[in-house]
């Protein structure tokens, strides 16, 4: 019944257009294949070096043309694409299923998020996806906030024709200042159900740890009145590819901040992995992941190094080339 549900959802999914800041809605047909070996080793992503050794392809893309200028977007010859999991919540401090639960950060996770920000301030970002729940959003403005280019974040609103409206920006030099920032409950943290809100610890106790480490880590097996990892995958992998592939297609570099489970499915996607290497793979909090789109494949490169070391940037010419920009901007 609940997978069945999660697939209508889908079936309606529609961006609004966000006019404010001249973004169309763009879909397209999106077929990944994996390319090179698979890494079966350790999958804590928040540690995980540099490699070349996972890419996927897309094959056969048509972007449709934009129904204002008539012209179909310019293809650029590489886009990044950094995805952060939110800082430390309240809940995570307390040790409580949080799931779409909206709580904020703690002190340590605002510190995690202007770390996370730190890490990516050399990488260029030109539209920000985080989901509609308070911790994503305050990691991804946070951690916007420390990027060299200066930009301001700014929160799309069309829930409404009237939100939209009174969110109008009328000066396009303060548009060229500004980023996107869209939200979509698609990207929210898998819905834990009658869990969430409990101890987990107290939880373990009452239902014993092998019922609890089954809901929280089989790929098929929701909690009571939940999600499983599966139907969180449905949703996000399908925004993820109806939204925000045509955006880096089209030559856009993206940042998405959202949460453990929704990022575990994107990176599930696009690293090819089966439902048993993803129920291992754990993402650290605040910590960024960098994936270069190039010639159609989606390369990652781990973690980008702190602001100081040059390695991360190293890896394509141009990040070296927009990190000399940004030096020569500031001189």
């Amino acid at each position: 019944m609940a997978a069945s549900t999660s697939q209508h959802a889908l079936s309606s999914i529609k961006l609004p257009s966000t006019g404010s800041f001249g973004l169309e809605k763009r879909t397209c047909n999106v077929h990944y294949v994996p390319v090179g070996r698979r890494c079966l080793g350790a999958r804590n992503l928040g540690l995980v070096c540099a490699s070349n050794s996972q890419s996927s392809v897309v094959e056969s893309i048509q972007l449709p043309s934009s129904p204002k200028s008539g012209a179909t977007p310019k293809k650029s010859s590489e886009s990044a694409l950094i995805l952060i999991r939110h800082g430390e919540s309240l809940w995570n401090e307390k040790n409580l299923f949080t799931g779409c639960v909206d709580v904020p950060l703690t002190p340590k996770g605002v510190d995690e998020a202007i770390e996370a920000g730190k890490r990516i301030c050399n990488i260029p970002v030109d539209i920000i996806y985080t989901s509609s729940l308070i911790r994503a959003q305050m990691t991804a403005m946070l951690a916007m906030m420390q990027h060299r280019r200066k930009k301001v974040p700014i929160v799309v609103h069309n829930e409404s024709e009237q939100a939209h409206k009174w969110s109008e920006i009328y000066s396009e030099e303060t548009k060229k200042h500004s980023i996107p920032v869209i939200t979509a409950w698609q990207l929210n943290e898998r819905m834990y159900g009658e869990l969430q809100g409990l101890n987990k610890q107290e939880t373990a106790d009452r239902f014993g740890k092998e019922q609890v480490h089954e809901w929280r880590r089989s790929y098929d097996i929701p909690p009571p009145k939940g999600e499983s990892l599966e139907m969180c995958a449905e949703r996000a992998v399908a925004y993820f590819k109806e939204q925000i592939v045509p955006q880096l297609v089209a030559g856009k570099h993206v940042m998405i901040a959202a949460h453990g489970n929704s990022l575990r499915s994107i990176i599930m996607h696009l690293d090819e992995l089966t439902s048993q290497e993803v129920i291992s793979l754990e993402l650290s909090t605040g910590i960024p992941m960098l994936y270069i789109f190039k010639e159609g494949k989606f390369i990652r490169r781990g973690s980008p190094a702190g602001p100081s070391e040059a390695g991360v940037y190293a890896y394509t010419k141009n990040l070296a080339q927009y990190r000399q920009k940004l030096d020569n901007m500031i001189q």
